[in-house]
Protein backbone atom coordinates (compact mmCIF):
# COMPACT_ATOMS: atom_id res chain seq x y z
CA UNK A 1 0.00 0.00 0.00
CA UNK A 2 1.69 3.68 -1.32
CA UNK A 3 1.21 5.95 1.82
CA UNK A 4 2.31 9.29 1.82
CA UNK A 5 4.36 10.02 4.87
CA UNK A 6 3.95 13.07 7.16
CA UNK A 7 5.33 14.39 9.93
CA UNK A 8 3.14 13.01 13.47
CA UNK A 9 2.10 16.95 14.56
CA UNK A 10 1.50 17.27 10.74
CA UNK A 11 -0.57 14.56 10.18
CA UNK A 12 -2.63 15.01 13.17
CA UNK A 13 -3.76 18.43 12.15
CA UNK A 14 -4.31 17.39 8.84
CA UNK A 15 -6.99 14.53 10.08
CA UNK A 16 -8.18 16.67 12.70
CA UNK A 17 -9.17 19.32 10.10
CA UNK A 18 -10.96 16.97 8.10
CA UNK A 19 -12.72 15.05 10.80
CA UNK A 20 -16.11 13.77 9.86
CA UNK A 21 -17.65 15.31 12.80
CA UNK A 22 -16.78 17.58 15.46
CA UNK A 23 -16.30 14.44 18.28
CA UNK A 24 -13.38 12.82 15.63
CA UNK A 25 -11.71 16.36 14.94
CA UNK A 26 -11.88 16.59 18.80
CA UNK A 27 -9.85 13.00 19.05
CA UNK A 28 -7.23 13.97 16.71
CA UNK A 29 -6.76 17.04 18.71
CA UNK A 30 -6.55 15.62 22.36
CA UNK A 31 -4.05 13.00 20.59
CA UNK A 32 -1.75 16.21 19.50
CA UNK A 33 -1.79 17.49 22.50
CA UNK A 34 -0.64 14.51 24.17
CA UNK A 35 1.83 13.94 21.60
CA UNK A 36 3.17 17.56 21.95
CA UNK A 37 3.91 16.95 25.63
CA UNK A 38 5.20 14.00 24.94
CA UNK A 39 3.27 12.09 27.53
CA UNK A 40 3.67 8.36 26.25
CA UNK A 41 1.75 6.23 28.47
CA UNK A 42 -1.37 8.64 28.31
CA UNK A 43 -0.80 8.12 24.71
CA UNK A 44 -0.67 5.09 24.25
CA UNK A 45 -3.78 4.49 25.78
CA UNK A 46 -5.33 7.35 23.84
CA UNK A 47 -3.87 5.30 20.84
CA UNK A 48 -5.43 2.14 21.84
CA UNK A 49 -8.86 3.54 22.64
CA UNK A 50 -9.03 5.92 19.45
CA UNK A 51 -8.21 2.62 16.94
CA UNK A 52 -10.49 0.39 18.68
CA UNK A 53 -13.67 3.20 17.87
CA UNK A 54 -15.64 3.15 14.17
CA UNK A 55 -13.83 5.98 12.83
CA UNK A 56 -11.54 3.22 11.51
CA UNK A 57 -14.29 0.68 10.56
CA UNK A 58 -13.49 1.27 6.86
CA UNK A 59 -9.77 1.61 6.87
CA UNK A 60 -6.92 4.01 7.68
CA UNK A 61 -5.10 1.61 10.49
CA UNK A 62 -2.13 1.21 8.13
CA UNK A 63 -1.81 5.38 7.59
CA UNK A 64 -2.24 6.16 11.02
CA UNK A 65 0.74 3.80 11.75
CA UNK A 66 3.19 4.64 8.76
CA UNK A 67 2.31 8.60 9.67
CA UNK A 68 1.74 8.42 13.19
CA UNK A 69 2.41 5.41 15.53
CA UNK A 70 5.64 4.44 13.68
CA UNK A 71 7.58 8.02 14.93
CA UNK A 72 7.51 7.29 18.59
CA UNK A 73 6.29 3.26 18.30
CA UNK A 74 10.28 2.71 20.46
CA UNK A 75 8.50 5.09 23.31
CA UNK A 76 6.18 2.49 23.91
CA UNK A 77 6.70 -1.04 26.43
CA UNK A 78 6.83 -3.75 23.59
CA UNK A 79 3.23 -5.47 25.02
CA UNK A 80 1.33 -2.29 24.01
CA UNK A 81 3.31 -1.62 20.55
CA UNK A 82 2.34 -5.60 19.94
CA UNK A 83 -1.24 -5.07 20.55
CA UNK A 84 -1.49 -2.26 18.71
CA UNK A 85 -0.23 -3.84 15.64
CA UNK A 86 -2.22 -6.79 15.92
CA UNK A 87 -5.38 -4.33 15.73
CA UNK A 88 -3.47 -2.14 12.53
CA UNK A 89 -2.93 -5.75 10.99
CA UNK A 90 -6.17 -6.46 10.81
CA UNK A 91 -6.79 -3.68 7.66
CA UNK A 92 -3.67 -5.86 5.52
CA UNK A 93 -5.31 -6.72 2.31
CA UNK A 94 -4.06 -10.72 2.89
CA UNK A 95 -1.87 -12.84 4.90
CA UNK A 96 1.05 -12.64 3.56
CA UNK A 97 0.96 -8.49 3.54
CA UNK A 98 -0.04 -9.29 7.37
CA UNK A 99 2.81 -11.85 8.40
CA UNK A 100 5.62 -9.30 6.64
CA UNK A 101 4.33 -6.68 8.51
CA UNK A 102 4.04 -8.61 12.03
CA UNK A 103 8.03 -10.19 11.03
CA UNK A 104 9.28 -6.51 11.03
CA UNK A 105 8.98 -6.48 15.05
CA UNK A 106 10.05 -9.52 16.17
CA UNK A 107 13.81 -7.77 17.55
CA UNK A 108 11.20 -5.24 19.47
CA UNK A 109 8.95 -7.93 20.95
CA UNK A 110 11.75 -10.33 21.81
CA UNK A 111 12.35 -7.68 24.58
CA UNK A 112 9.49 -8.81 26.79
CA UNK A 113 8.36 -12.67 26.98
CA UNK A 114 4.41 -11.11 27.26
CA UNK A 115 5.43 -9.09 24.06
CA UNK A 116 6.54 -12.07 22.03
CA UNK A 117 3.89 -14.73 23.05
CA UNK A 118 1.71 -12.40 21.85
CA UNK A 119 3.20 -11.90 18.74
CA UNK A 120 3.97 -15.14 17.37
CA UNK A 121 0.52 -15.77 18.39
CA UNK A 122 -0.64 -14.12 16.03
CA UNK A 123 1.90 -15.04 13.21
CA UNK A 124 0.75 -18.61 13.94
CA UNK A 125 -2.74 -17.67 13.38
CA UNK A 126 -1.97 -16.53 10.04
CA UNK A 127 0.22 -19.23 9.30
CA UNK A 128 -2.96 -20.97 9.44
CA UNK A 129 -5.02 -19.21 7.34
CA UNK A 130 -2.45 -20.02 5.01
CA UNK A 131 -2.80 -23.33 5.44
CA UNK A 132 0.85 -23.41 6.68
CA UNK A 133 0.18 -26.34 9.85
CA UNK A 134 4.25 -27.16 10.06
CA UNK A 135 5.38 -23.64 10.16
CA UNK A 136 2.33 -22.42 13.04
CA UNK A 137 3.30 -25.37 15.42
CA UNK A 138 6.42 -24.62 15.08
CA UNK A 139 6.22 -21.04 16.23
CA UNK A 140 3.47 -22.27 19.06
CA UNK A 141 6.14 -24.62 20.24
CA UNK A 142 8.66 -21.31 20.90
CA UNK A 143 6.10 -20.26 22.93
CA UNK A 144 5.15 -23.10 25.64
CA UNK A 145 8.84 -22.66 27.14
CA UNK A 146 8.32 -18.86 27.90
CA UNK A 147 4.81 -19.64 28.64
CA UNK A 148 6.55 -21.76 32.13
CA UNK A 149 8.05 -18.59 32.87
CA UNK A 150 4.84 -16.24 33.41
CA UNK A 151 3.55 -15.71 36.64
CA UNK A 152 0.00 -16.87 37.48
CA UNK A 153 -2.53 -16.93 34.35
CA UNK A 154 -2.21 -14.27 31.66
CA UNK A 155 -4.00 -13.19 28.40
CA UNK A 156 -0.75 -14.44 26.76
CA UNK A 157 -2.34 -17.70 27.81
CA UNK A 158 -5.31 -17.22 26.08
CA UNK A 159 -3.78 -15.88 22.95
CA UNK A 160 -1.19 -18.94 22.91
CA UNK A 161 -4.16 -21.40 23.88
CA UNK A 162 -6.67 -20.23 21.40
CA UNK A 163 -4.64 -20.51 18.30
CA UNK A 164 -2.87 -24.06 19.77
CA UNK A 165 -6.73 -25.43 19.91
CA UNK A 166 -7.35 -24.09 16.43
CA UNK A 167 -4.16 -25.64 15.00
CA UNK A 168 -5.44 -28.95 16.90
CA UNK A 169 -9.44 -28.82 15.07
CA UNK A 170 -7.44 -28.03 11.70
CA UNK A 171 -5.58 -31.30 12.19
CA UNK A 172 -8.73 -33.53 13.84
CA UNK A 173 -6.67 -33.97 16.59
CA UNK A 174 -9.70 -33.90 19.02
CA UNK A 175 -7.99 -34.92 22.15
CA UNK A 176 -5.45 -32.32 22.14
CA UNK A 177 -8.32 -29.80 20.74
CA UNK A 178 -10.06 -30.64 23.85
CA UNK A 179 -6.87 -30.02 26.21
CA UNK A 180 -6.29 -26.68 24.70
CA UNK A 181 -9.69 -25.12 24.24
CA UNK A 182 -10.53 -26.24 27.83
CA UNK A 183 -7.18 -24.30 28.78
CA UNK A 184 -8.36 -21.35 26.65
CA UNK A 185 -11.61 -20.99 28.09
CA UNK A 186 -10.22 -21.18 31.67
CA UNK A 187 -8.08 -17.90 31.24
CA UNK A 188 -10.88 -15.90 29.52
CA UNK A 189 -14.23 -14.09 31.19
CA UNK A 190 -16.94 -16.18 29.26
CA UNK A 191 -19.16 -13.02 29.36
CA UNK A 192 -16.77 -11.27 26.73
CA UNK A 193 -17.16 -14.24 24.07
CA UNK A 194 -20.05 -13.27 21.92
CA UNK A 195 -22.67 -15.57 22.44
CA UNK A 196 -22.37 -17.33 18.89
CA UNK A 197 -18.74 -17.31 19.61
CA UNK A 198 -19.33 -19.62 23.38
CA UNK A 199 -22.11 -21.89 21.44
CA UNK A 200 -19.90 -22.77 18.36
CA UNK A 201 -16.70 -22.91 21.28
CA UNK A 202 -19.46 -25.50 23.34
CA UNK A 203 -20.50 -27.61 20.20
CA UNK A 204 -16.82 -28.47 19.46
CA UNK A 205 -15.87 -29.12 22.88
CA UNK A 206 -18.60 -31.60 22.95
CA UNK A 207 -17.78 -33.37 19.41
CA UNK A 208 -14.06 -33.32 20.71
CA UNK A 209 -14.77 -35.04 24.05
CA UNK A 210 -16.43 -37.34 22.47
CA UNK A 211 -13.99 -38.51 19.87
CA UNK A 212 -11.46 -38.20 22.17
CA UNK A 213 -9.19 -40.70 22.20
CA UNK A 214 -8.09 -41.60 25.73
CA UNK A 215 -10.67 -38.63 27.41
CA UNK A 216 -12.85 -40.91 29.67
CA UNK A 217 -13.31 -38.03 31.76
CA UNK A 218 -15.64 -35.07 30.78
CA UNK A 219 -15.95 -33.37 34.39
CA UNK A 220 -14.01 -29.87 33.56
CA UNK A 221 -16.61 -29.59 30.64
CA UNK A 222 -19.68 -30.78 32.12
CA UNK A 223 -19.13 -28.61 35.07
CA UNK A 224 -18.53 -25.26 32.72
CA UNK A 225 -21.28 -22.54 32.45
CA UNK A 226 -20.08 -22.87 28.29
CA UNK A 227 -22.20 -25.16 28.13
CA UNK A 228 -25.58 -22.81 29.36
CA UNK A 229 -25.92 -21.60 25.95
CA UNK A 230 -26.56 -25.22 24.67
CA UNK A 231 -29.35 -25.68 27.17
CA UNK A 232 -33.41 -25.46 26.15
CA UNK A 233 -32.12 -24.94 22.71
CA UNK A 234 -31.81 -27.08 19.59
CA UNK A 235 -28.34 -28.27 20.36
CA UNK A 236 -29.47 -29.57 23.79
CA UNK A 237 -29.32 -33.21 22.60
CA UNK A 238 -25.72 -32.63 22.58
CA UNK A 239 -25.88 -32.04 26.32
CA UNK A 240 -27.99 -34.98 26.54
CA UNK A 241 -25.33 -37.08 24.87
CA UNK A 242 -22.14 -35.94 26.72
CA UNK A 243 -24.42 -37.04 29.72
CA UNK A 244 -25.00 -40.53 28.41
CA UNK A 245 -21.29 -41.12 27.41
CA UNK A 246 -20.32 -39.88 31.14
CA UNK A 247 -22.75 -42.31 32.78
CA UNK A 248 -21.97 -45.02 29.77
CA UNK A 249 -25.70 -44.95 29.02
CA UNK A 250 -26.32 -46.57 25.89
CA UNK A 251 -30.23 -46.43 25.54
CA UNK A 252 -29.44 -42.70 25.79
CA UNK A 253 -27.04 -43.09 23.05
CA UNK A 254 -29.39 -45.11 20.74
CA UNK A 255 -32.28 -42.81 21.38
CA UNK A 256 -30.30 -40.02 20.32
CA UNK A 257 -29.44 -41.53 17.24
CA UNK A 258 -31.46 -39.55 15.00
CA UNK A 259 -29.73 -36.25 15.97
CA UNK A 260 -25.60 -37.16 15.83
CA UNK A 261 -25.81 -38.92 12.90
CA UNK A 262 -27.00 -35.91 11.43
CA UNK A 263 -23.13 -34.28 12.45
CA UNK A 264 -20.63 -35.96 9.81
CA UNK A 265 -18.16 -36.36 12.20
CA UNK A 266 -20.18 -38.15 14.49
CA UNK A 267 -21.77 -40.32 12.27
CA UNK A 268 -18.57 -40.98 10.29
CA UNK A 269 -17.23 -42.58 13.86
CA UNK A 270 -19.96 -44.47 14.96
CA UNK A 271 -17.76 -47.33 15.89
CA UNK A 272 -15.51 -44.91 17.26
CA UNK A 273 -18.11 -44.01 19.76
CA UNK A 274 -20.05 -47.40 20.42
CA UNK A 275 -16.49 -48.41 21.74
CA UNK A 276 -15.99 -45.56 24.07
CA UNK A 277 -19.34 -45.70 25.38
CA UNK A 278 -18.62 -49.48 25.85
CA UNK A 279 -16.27 -48.43 28.01
CA UNK A 280 -17.67 -46.15 30.05
CA UNK A 281 -21.04 -48.17 30.79
CA UNK A 282 -18.26 -50.81 32.11
CA UNK A 283 -17.02 -48.25 34.60
CA UNK A 284 -20.21 -47.60 35.73
CA UNK A 285 -21.16 -51.04 36.47
CA UNK A 286 -18.09 -51.93 38.65
CA UNK A 287 -19.10 -47.91 40.22
CA UNK A 288 -22.45 -48.82 41.01
CA UNK A 289 -21.42 -52.22 42.87
CA UNK A 290 -21.09 -53.01 46.44
CA UNK A 291 -17.24 -53.28 47.34
CA UNK A 292 -18.24 -56.81 48.27
CA UNK A 293 -19.72 -57.67 44.89
CA UNK A 294 -17.39 -56.52 42.43
CA UNK A 295 -16.93 -60.24 40.92
CA UNK A 296 -18.38 -59.33 37.53
CA UNK A 297 -20.12 -62.14 35.20
CA UNK A 298 -19.03 -62.09 31.64
CA UNK A 299 -23.03 -62.35 30.95
CA UNK A 300 -23.63 -59.40 33.22
CA UNK A 301 -21.10 -57.15 31.37
CA UNK A 302 -21.82 -58.46 27.85
CA UNK A 303 -26.07 -57.34 29.43
CA UNK A 304 -24.98 -54.27 29.98
CA UNK A 305 -22.23 -53.07 27.66
CA UNK A 306 -24.28 -54.63 25.06
CA UNK A 307 -20.89 -56.71 23.46
CA UNK A 308 -21.60 -59.97 22.40
CA UNK A 309 -20.24 -62.65 25.00
CA UNK A 310 -16.67 -63.74 23.07
CA UNK A 311 -16.05 -59.58 23.23
CA UNK A 312 -16.46 -59.63 27.09
CA UNK A 313 -12.61 -60.36 27.89
CA UNK A 314 -11.66 -58.09 24.95
CA UNK A 315 -13.64 -55.00 26.83
CA UNK A 316 -12.13 -55.58 29.72
CA UNK A 317 -8.92 -55.79 28.94
CA UNK A 318 -8.71 -52.83 26.86
CA UNK A 319 -10.35 -50.77 30.52
CA UNK A 320 -7.97 -52.40 32.16
CA UNK A 321 -5.20 -51.32 29.84
CA UNK A 322 -6.27 -47.67 29.68
CA UNK A 323 -5.74 -47.48 33.38
CA UNK A 324 -9.88 -47.10 33.67
CA UNK A 325 -10.30 -49.98 36.01
CA UNK A 326 -7.86 -51.96 38.03
CA UNK A 327 -8.46 -56.01 38.37
CA UNK A 328 -8.13 -59.50 37.61
CA UNK A 329 -9.89 -61.62 34.84
CA UNK A 330 -10.80 -65.43 35.77
CA UNK A 331 -11.25 -66.92 32.13
CA UNK A 332 -12.32 -70.67 33.53
CA UNK A 333 -14.82 -68.66 35.52
CA UNK A 334 -15.84 -66.18 33.03
CA UNK A 335 -15.78 -63.48 35.97
CA UNK A 336 -13.91 -60.14 35.95
CA UNK A 337 -12.95 -58.84 40.11
CA UNK A 338 -12.29 -54.91 39.27
CA UNK A 339 -12.05 -53.31 42.53
CA UNK A 340 -11.19 -49.79 41.25
CA UNK A 341 -12.72 -47.54 38.31
CA UNK A 342 -11.37 -44.45 37.08
CA UNK A 343 -12.07 -41.36 39.78
CA UNK A 344 -15.04 -39.35 37.45
CA UNK A 345 -17.18 -36.13 38.23
CA UNK A 346 -20.45 -37.61 38.94
CA UNK A 347 -24.30 -36.63 37.63
CA UNK A 348 -27.29 -36.07 39.85
CA UNK A 349 -28.43 -39.99 39.48
CA UNK A 350 -24.84 -41.00 40.10
CA UNK A 351 -24.25 -39.02 43.15
CA UNK A 352 -27.62 -40.47 44.47
CA UNK A 353 -26.14 -43.89 43.95
CA UNK A 354 -23.03 -42.89 45.85
CA UNK A 355 -25.12 -41.49 48.56
CA UNK A 356 -27.06 -45.48 48.78
CA UNK A 357 -23.80 -46.96 48.96
CA UNK A 358 -22.31 -44.58 51.73
CA UNK A 359 -25.67 -45.10 53.71
CA UNK A 360 -25.31 -49.07 52.89
CA UNK A 361 -21.52 -48.61 54.22
CA UNK A 362 -22.72 -47.12 57.15
CA UNK A 363 -25.52 -49.65 58.24
CA UNK A 364 -22.54 -52.12 57.55
CA UNK A 365 -20.41 -50.93 60.01
CA UNK A 366 -23.01 -50.25 62.59
CA UNK A 367 -24.29 -54.22 62.72
CA UNK A 368 -20.73 -54.80 62.73
CA UNK A 369 -20.16 -52.94 65.91
CA UNK A 370 -23.04 -54.37 67.79
CA UNK A 371 -22.06 -57.38 66.66
CA UNK A 372 -18.71 -56.92 68.53
CA UNK A 373 -19.85 -55.46 71.55
CA UNK A 374 -22.96 -57.96 71.62
CA UNK A 375 -20.13 -60.87 70.97
CA UNK A 376 -17.48 -58.69 73.39
CA UNK A 377 -19.17 -57.11 75.79
CA UNK A 378 -16.01 -57.12 78.29
CA UNK A 379 -14.58 -54.76 75.62
CA UNK A 380 -17.15 -52.19 76.38
CA UNK A 381 -16.95 -52.02 80.29
CA UNK A 382 -17.23 -48.53 81.20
Amino acid sequence: VSLSVFSGMEYLVQQAAAASSPEVAQKWTELEDTFRRKLWHQLTQQTKDFIASPTFESGGLFELYENFIKQWQDKMNPLSLVEILLVVVKQAPDPDRAIEFLEGFKAKAEKDDQAAICLTSALAEMYLQKGDLATAKTLLETNESMLEQLDGVTPMHAHHYRVSAHLYQIQANFKDFYTEALRYLGCVDLKELPLEEQAQRANDLCIAAILAERVYNFGELLSHPVLDVLRDTQKQWLVDLLYAFNSGDLKKFESLRKEWSQLADLAGAEAVMLQKIQLLSLMELVFCAPAHARELAFARISEVAQVEAKQVEWLVMKALSLGLVKGTIDEVAQTASLHWVQPRVLDIKQIATMRQKMEGWCKTVGETAKMVESQTPELFVE
